[in-house]
């Protein structure tokens, strides 16, 4: 399917990553990062990539967005870019250009992952040839499911950041009253994402001192949770670990993932210790009447470095193990 050298991009809101995989088989060569900003659009960027890395001219790209990949021009939700793949093959003479969802190759790399790139929280047993679900808070919510089908894995992309979620008890109702929304709306995404701990923060703390509290960043509540300088942060670390165990486990059972639950995002990574203790499992497991079947599906951590480029080289270099959808263009012969 694809002809190398391949490009390989990872494209979000901020910044974009390209990389380059000369020959099957290899992983990709990181070229640079570009941030989005800097450039008119994606052929700017890539341009100044290729310009940067080096190397030989690609034949291919592979290019992973973050936002929903529904017809042959996309906008980007936090960028000016519109990223199409026709345009993009036209600019460089590529022979293919595929665009798929920014959570399409971290299911890819979860196919293959190795137990030394996961950090199991609690037990992991393995249970192989089932689903699995990748997800992940970042800047945003992404998730999506590795469903094995006939001789292929099919990945399914989701949208499951923008569904609703509400509180389970007394607190978690009395901070979700105060709790910011987006759009007049509590989600998945409102909640697990940077800008979710951030809301959080805010709404503990006006309900443990009965004050409207403004927001602080995100990796400041995280390194006040952490470091144990700020009690209304260390009770947010807890309470979104919680939140996360309940959304995987959700997950989990939508998908039927008994061969596990991988936690990407660069948020997760950061706060291994609190997912520890947090009562992350205890809510992935509490799904009756599935409690039994819950308590042995593994969750881990993805803890190797640059998922969503291993996983753009395991769509190049092994494309017919996989099904996906994506925005796919081929030159015609």
């Amino acid at each position: 399917m694809f002809e190398f050298p391949v490009l390989v991009g990872d494209i979000g809101g901020t910044n974009a990553r390209f990389g380059l995989i000369e020959t099957a088989g290899q992983q990709p060569r990181l070229l640079s990062h570009e941030a989005t900003a800097d450039h008119p659009d994606p052929s700017s960027a890539i341009r100044a990539s290729l310009a940067k890395g080096g190397g030989p001219s690609p034949r291919s790209a592979i290019l992973a967005i973050a936002g929903r990949v529904d017809g042959p021009e996309i906008q980007l939700t936090n960028a000016h870019w519109k990223i199409a793949g026709q345009r993009i093959a036209a600019d460089f003479d590529l022979s293919a250009a595929v665009v798929v969802n920014d959570y399409v190759p971290v299911a890819a790399g979860a196919a293959d992952i190795e137990p030394h790139d996961l950090t199991p929280v609690g037990p992991c047993p393995p249970v192989p040839g089932g689903a699995r679900v990748v997800l992940g808070p970042g800047t945003g919510f992404g998730a999506a499911a590795l469903v094995p089908y006939a001789a292929h894995l099919a990945i399914v992309s989701t949208e499951a950041g923008h569904t609703d979620l509400g509180p389970v008890d007394a607190f978690e109702e009395k901070v979700w009253r105060v709790l910011e929304r987006v759009e007049d709306r509590i989600t998945v995404e409102t909640v697990l994402s940077g800008p979710g701990l951030s809301r959080l923060h805010a709404a503990i703390a006006h309900v443990r001192t009965g004050q409207p509290h403004g927001k602080i960043e995100p990796a400041a509540v995280t390194e006040a949770g952490l470091n144990a300088t700020d009690p209304h942060a260390a009770e947010t670390l807890e309470l979104f670990g919680r939140v996360l165990g309940r959304v995987c486990g959700d997950l989990a059972l939508t998908f039927l993932a008994t061969s596990g639950v991988y936690i990407g995002g660069g948020i997760a990574p950061r706060i291994l210790k609190v997912l520890a203790e947090s009562g992350f499992r205890a809510a992935f497991e509490k799904k009756a009447p599935f409690a039994a079947m819950m308590r042995q599906i593994p969750t881990s951590v993805i803890t190797v470095h640059d998922p969503a480029f291993r996983g753009l080289a395991a769509l190049a270099n092994e494309g017919a193990k996989f099904v996906y959808h994506g925005q796919v263009w081929r030159k015609e012969a």
